[in-house]
């Protein structure tokens, strides 16, 4: 396929916008170690909830924890496509 578009593995390349998985990569990611437990014991007992109880009561109880919390939001996301097109700044 030959055309206006270059797209690649993993969605890093699409078009001429190109994404740098490593600057997201510091960002804070609350309640990832409660996710990854959770999602771990799941695997572990075969999907069954009944056996994760615990687990899902603490990553529960940290989402609602991260939901009251305040957080600069990042505006619109039509304004950061539309600076990105037109160059850093």
């Amino acid at each position: 396929m030959t055309g206006k578009f270059e797209y690649r593995i993993m969605g890093r390349k699409a078009g001429s916008l190109y994404i740098n998985p490593k600057k997201f990569g510091s960002l804070h990611k609350p309640c990832m170690k409660e996710m990854t437990t959770f999602l771990n014991c799941l695997a572990v007992n075969n999907n069954s909830n009944d056996k994760c109880v615990r687990h899902k009561e603490l990553l529960s109880a940290c989402m609602d924890s991260q939901a009251t919390n305040k957080r600069k939001s990042w505006g619109s996301i039509n304004y950061h496509l539309q600076r990105l097109s037109r160059g850093r700044k």
